[in-house]
């Protein structure tokens, strides 16, 4: 069985930090690149940040690029989201994402709340 398990989230003041995490189960984690998307209300998914399989290459959204670092660990199956100087406009559920090809595996989302 799948499982994409997102952690991490919850209220933060402006200019804050938070670390999401996400463990994964029931598949090749190491053989997957993962991302980190967010959806905030009335908005349209986005993606946020991408990590190769092995981790060795990253890409970032413009609007996250200098706060945001997107790690993995292949020994622990898990993939983490470091948000830094966050801002009321980084509001929204944040959903870990797997994929190799055409397979895709989408975690429950976790909130993240940036609010004074």
């Amino acid at each position: 069985q799948v499982q994409l398990v997102e952690s991490g989230g919850g209220l933060v003041q402006p200019g804050g930090s938070l670390r999401l995490s996400c463990a994964a189960s029931g598949f090749t984690f190491s053989s997957y690149a993962m991302r980190w998307y967010r959806q905030a209300p009335g908005k349209e998914r986005e993606l946020v940040a991408a990590i190769s399989s092995t981790g060795g290459s990253t890409s970032y959204a413009g609007s996250v690029k200098g706060r945001f670092t997107i790690g993995r660990d292949n020994a622990k199956n898990t993939v983490y989201l470091q948000m830094n100087s966050l801002k009321p406009e980084d509001t929204a559920v944040y959903y870990c994402n797997a994929l190799r090809g055409v397979v895709m595996y989408w975690g429950q989302g976790t909130q993240v709340t940036v609010s004074s």
